[in-house]
């Protein structure tokens, strides 16, 4: 079961930039590509946990602030030689509107009921 929840317009990225969405499970980065493409990652490298929210992208990667480790926006893995993985979410843009999914934690599903 998907959680999507709506974070804003796409214009409130810029090209080439991330926003900061806080929720229960921690900082989520929403990153917008020169293309248009929205890609939402944990925001932390798994390097050190640098905020990659703050970090350059460039194509479908961001480069972290801290180390210069590239992060692959789709998939979340680090770029070669460096190795592991920030957590992925997904992401859509529909009708102008981001929407990020979250997962259906035990507790959100006890306070639906």
């Amino acid at each position: 079961m998907k959680n999507w929840i709506e974070i804003g317009d796409i214009e409130d990225i810029p090209r080439q930039g991330a926003r900061v969405v806080r929720t229960a499970q921690g900082d989520v980065a929403v990153f917008r590509t020169a293309q248009n493409e929205v890609f939402a990652l944990r925001d932390r490298c798994p390097h050190k946990g640098g905020p990659l929210s703050q970090g350059i992208v460039s194509g479908r990667t961001v480069t972290c602030p801290l180390h210069n480790w590239n992060i692959q926006l789709d998939s979340g893995d680090a770029v070669a030689p460096d190795k592991g993985c920030a957590g992925t979410f997904p992401a859509k843009v529909v009708d102008g509107k981001i929407y990020i999914s979250l997962p259906v934690t035990q507790a959100m599903l006890a306070s639906v009921s």
